[in-house]
């Protein structure tokens, strides 16, 4: 398994249950994982390649507000309701990763209190850098260019 911030914030035992629940999965490049709005039903740490996650522009095709690769965590919305994705995901290049069953991992979460917090603690992290690479990434997009003089 690769390294990842979301695992290494974990319990040891805490950890390796939930290890035991992932699956080994892989995508092809160009494959959609999840689209902005769908059912969040699993999520993934990242072995190897890269997937692009993307935020839906009313009229304009969709901008990649971050690109995840090995030991990235992909998917955050499983975990609070109502389990819906809030951007897309597609495979860059083949993806090898770890899958896990959303339900599955929310009710080991009920059953081992210290790896529920350590897992919510670890996955708001994981919220807030994508909120502010998201920000920034819009701006680059959308905002006022820094060669026009600001009213």
């Amino acid at each position: 398994m690769t390294a990842t911030p979301v695992l290494d914030a974990l319990p040891t035992g805490s950890r390796e249950r939930l290890l035991r629940l992932g699956r080994d999965v892989s995508f092809p490049a160009g494959a959609l994982l999840f689209e902005e709005g769908g059912r969040a039903d699993r999520f993934w740490i990242i072995r190897s390649g890269s997937v692009a996650l993307s935020l839906h522009v009313p009229g304009r095709r969709p901008p990649t507000v971050e690109t995840l690769g090995p030991g990235d965590l992909l998917g955050w919305s499983w975990l609070f309701p109502p389990y819906e994705w809030h951007l897309g995901a597609e495979a860059r290049s083949p993806v090898h990763a770890d899958e896990f069953d959303a339900a599955t991992v929310r009710v080991l979460c009920g059953e081992d209190l210290a790896l529920g917090y350590a897992l919510a603690q670890a996955v708001a992290g994981v919220i807030a850098h994508r909120l502010k690479a998201t920000r920034m990434r819009l701006l680059d997009l959308y905002g006022p260019s820094a060669s026009r003089p600001m009213p």
